[in-house]
């Protein structure tokens, strides 16, 4: 007995493990719709919840079957009776009531259920298969399905979805391209009309992408726009540009003055005949001025003095505006100005880099240069061509040394190059070739042994290949010349009188085309 119900334990410890892996499901769905089965469905496939086809059917205690979306909404508040059993009259505690904890994934009606034929229920879609490729390959991904648009609340296909929200729904927000700001569709294209950063084209100039909010300074400032005359109330008709108002006023002066002269002749008249008898008088421009009882003498002198204060009223005007006009180019000017000292603090920037892509391009050229002539055998052959220009430039000190190109004892050993003297070095000044062997410092030195004591033997080429100039040594390992490099390359160490310059003179095989070559060997033995 107790055999029994440890084995009874063991299987409800199981199935109520397996009930709360299979309804712990994120993101379920309830049933699949009836009409997607090609079949009539019997009734042990519905849901009795949602009355749909079960979709991850689980059981209850009480037999009944529900989708595990459905029956995880049920039992979300705690226990619950089985409705299904309360209509089928067949209602009794505790079997009939709904418990997360007793409910279990019934995988036989799974099965079933993944087995029966299906069709899809988009108009258009002739889709067929079964219910387990309908949920697996089909629901959710057909290209037929309609969907709703939640700005729109229009019914679109769903592989449109997102053309739809970017390009066609009216609900869509877009961002203003110029002032960034948020509108709804429909009220982008008024925000055009208005936008302060909208970009505009100036007819008189041509400029194009003025803002809006600088339209209107642009205009008063362009050289270009055209504007009536100052005089134009007083009878000027002209039009013209900004830049020709101050010639045009200079030029037309006395135009203007003829235009002036009428009114103010109109204006004394009338202060003539409506000025009073006996008393002083009190006028705008002038101030107090005649008794009448004086003679016409004053008056004419007070009329003059009205009419040149009208004339220099509208000078000032007219210098006002000149004054405005010149403002406005000088601060043009200083734009202009502080334009042409940013664009040449980007062209010094630029030389700066290029003065480094200059340097950074030599550097490689040198480099491409070294590995051209790079050997990794421990033999190098040095051609030195324009003799007699170089021979020359060492005569007068303006080159007396050359270095060779570095050559190698192996890919990963010693880094070695050879340094001529055209006119000789030391006791071989003015009398010999100098040639000197000298160790640099590369990049695996810390793997190699020190000091460097392999043999070295020079050599100056016949060109007849008869009877080549040689010298050889062995380094002296206590020199500083063959220790391990701390600076970019050690002390020359060689022949000063390796060669006289002698037998370089006339017909000589050494000397061809204007050319020598001049070999180097390392004995590798040992390494």
């Amino acid at each position: 007995f107790l055999f029994l119900c440890g084995i009874a334990g063991c299987a409800k410890t199981y199935t109520v493990a397996m009930a709360r892996i299979s309804l712990d499901c994120p993101n379920s769905l309830p049933g699949i719709p009836l009409s997607v089965l090609s079949v009539p469905m019997e009734n042990k496939y519905k849901c009795q919840q949602c009355l749909q086809v079960l979709r991850k059917p689980v059981q209850a205690q009480c037999g009944h079957r529900f989708c595990v979306h459905c029956f995880k909404q049920l039992t979300s508040s705690g226990p619950k009776p089985c409705e299904a059993c309360r209509q089928e009259e067949i209602y009794e505690e505790p079997i009939s009531i709904l418990n997360s904890s007793e409910a279990f994934p019934d995988n036989a009606a799974g099965r079933e259920i993944a087995s029966l034929p299906a069709r899809c229920l988009n108009q258009g879609c002739n889709w067929t298969g079964s219910i387990k490729e309908y949920e697996a390959q089909h629901e959710g991904r057909c290209e037929f399905e309609r969907i709703l648009c939640e700005g729109c609340q229009t019914l679109i296909l769903l592989t449109e979805k997102d053309r739809h929200n970017e390009r066609e729904c009216e609900a869509r927000t877009l961002n203003c391209k110029y002032c960034k700001m948020t509108f709804n569709f429909k009220e982008i294209k008024a925000h055009d009309e208005i936008c302060l950063k909208f970009p505009m084209q100036c007819k008189d100039c041509g400029k194009k992408k003025i803002p809006r909010e600088k339209f209107n300074d642009h205009v008063k400032s362009c050289a270009k726009s055209k504007s009536t005359c100052p005089f134009s109330e007083v009878g000027c008709k002209s039009m013209v540009e900004n830049g020709k108002l101050c010639d045009h006023e200079f030029n037309s002066t006395m135009e203007h003055l003829r235009l002036l002269l009428p009114l103010v002749l109109s204006a004394t008249r009338a202060r003539s005949e409506g000025s009073g008898a006996g008393e002083w008088q009190e006028d705008s421009g002038v101030g107090l001025y005649r008794d009448p009882n004086e003679g016409a003498g004053p008056m004419t002198s007070v009329q003059s003095v009205n009419a040149l204060e009208n004339i220099v009223c509208v000078l000032n005007r007219e210098v006002e505006r000149s004054s405005v006009t010149m403002e406005a180019f000088a601060h043009q000017h200083r734009l202009d100005q502080e334009k042409i000292e940013n664009l040449s603090n980007k062209v010094r920037q630029l030389e700066r880099t290029l003065t480094m892509r200059d340097l950074q391009l030599s550097e490689t050229e040198q480099l491409m240069r070294e590995l051209q002539f790079c050997t990794y055998d421990g033999v190098f052959v040095w051609k030195i061509s324009d003799f007699s220009r170089r021979r020359q430039d060492a005569v007068a000190g303006r080159a007396p040394a050359m270095f060779s190109p570095a050559f190698y004892s192996s890919k990963y050993g010693y880094k070695m190059c050879l340094r001529l003297y055209l006119n000789g070095d030391g006791t071989g000044r003015g009398t010999h070739l100098s040639l000197f062997f000298v160790v640099m410092r590369g990049k695996c030195d810390a793997l190699l042994k020190w000091p460097f004591s392999q043999k070295v033997t020079l050599m100056l080429l016949d060109q007849n290949n008869r009877e080549h100039i040689i010298d050889a040594f062995r380094p002296d390992v206590s020199s500083s010349s063959f220790q391990r490099p701390i600076s970019e390359m050690n002390i020359a160490s060689g022949c000063p009188l390796f060669c006289p310059l002698a037998k370089l003179a006339g017909k000589s095989p050494y000397l061809r085309d204007d050319t020598i070559f001049i070999k180097a060997i390392v004995d590798l033995t040992g390494l």
